[in-house]
């Protein structure tokens, strides 16, 4: 007997509180998933980073990141450093793995959004080789159908694959809908999936909406198969990032820029970073940089 296709629904609806971010009085942080992993698998953290610079004064710098993957979508602005920047609807998946030092630097005046999230790595990778993958704005693939719109940085929706490689199965998608415009696209049935509003609002299935800054939680299925979810446009039209990923199923430890399972591997994250044995992101050789 076939899975039935699930039709998904929205099961909860959250408002993340704006605070002030630790970049100062222009840095306003919003964190969308934080400290719920058990729910969210394999989605660890989600921050909305909004920074309106009017000083020349630099911010931001190296730090480092192991045992999981870092995932950027700029939505406005520019950011990085001579070495690599990242310009408005560009995209990058940073595979941390075993240990990685990044750089995020913003120079000058700066009108600046990020969303930066935290994708766990399936245990079996956990200390994989570092690499990074870059997917530029102009080479996302995107669908353009009755008033929607479907950039797809990561898996398939729409019809169009990303060529972003993945450890972890996950599909990353920022789908704007003018007025009225209705979709109706396909998921795994396993994936755990949200919705970000960015922009203006939208209806979610037959009953569902969700406005700018809110984030729907879709229910799922244990079974293996298909699922789909419906969204429309509403009066102004909306925005949403779309996150959908394979749950991994395993207890992580989280603790300042580091992921592992055991707490004696984030102490000898610690031990490898002060005494320098974890190298650059721009020091990695060309088998470990994607651009696509």
């Amino acid at each position: 007997m076939e899975t039935p296709i699930l039709n998904r629904k929205l099961v909860k609806v959250q408002a993340p509180r704006a605070n002030q971010g630790f970049l100062g009085p222009d840095h306003i942080a919003r964190a969308v998933i934080q400290n719920d992993f058990s729910n969210s698998d394999p989605f660890i953290i989600l921050m909305d980073d909004f920074l309106d610079k009017k000083d020349n004064e630099p911010v931001g710098g190296p730090h480092p990141h192991a045992g999981f993957e870092t995932v950027s979508l700029l939505i406005e602005g520019e950011v990085g450093d001579s070495a690599h920047t990242m310009k408005s609807g560009d995209f990058q998946m940073m595979t941390a793995g075993s240990g990685i030092v990044h750089t995020e630097t913003i120079e000058g005046e700066s009108k600046m959004r990020l969303l930066q999230m935290w994708l766990n790595l399936p245990k079996k990778d956990r200390w994989i080789t570092p690499r990074v993958q870059d997917l530029p704005f102009s080479n996302v693939p995107k669908v353009y159908e009755n008033g929607v719109e479907i950039r797809v940085y990561s898996g398939t929706l729409g019809g169009v694959t990303s060529p972003v490689k993945n450890h972890t199965p996950v599909v990353i998608a920022d789908m704007i809908l003018q007025p009225g415009a209705k979709t109706t696209q396909k998921l795994p049935a396993t994936f755990n999936a949200f919705l970000y509003v960015i922009e203006g609002s939208l209806g979610v299935g037959d009953a569902g909406a969700l406005s700018d800054g809110q984030i729907g939680w879709f229910d799922r299925l244990d079974e293996e198969g298909e699922s789909t979810f419906s969204l429309s446009g509403g009066s102004s039209g909306g925005r949403a990032i779309l996150y959908a990923g394979q749950p991994q199923n395993d207890p992580i430890v989280s603790y300042g820029p580091f992921i592992a399972d055991k707490d004696e591997e984030i102490r000898n994250l610690y031990r490898d970073y002060r005494s320098g044995k974890i190298g650059h992101v721009s020091d990695l050789p060309e088998e470990q940089r994607f651009r696509y």
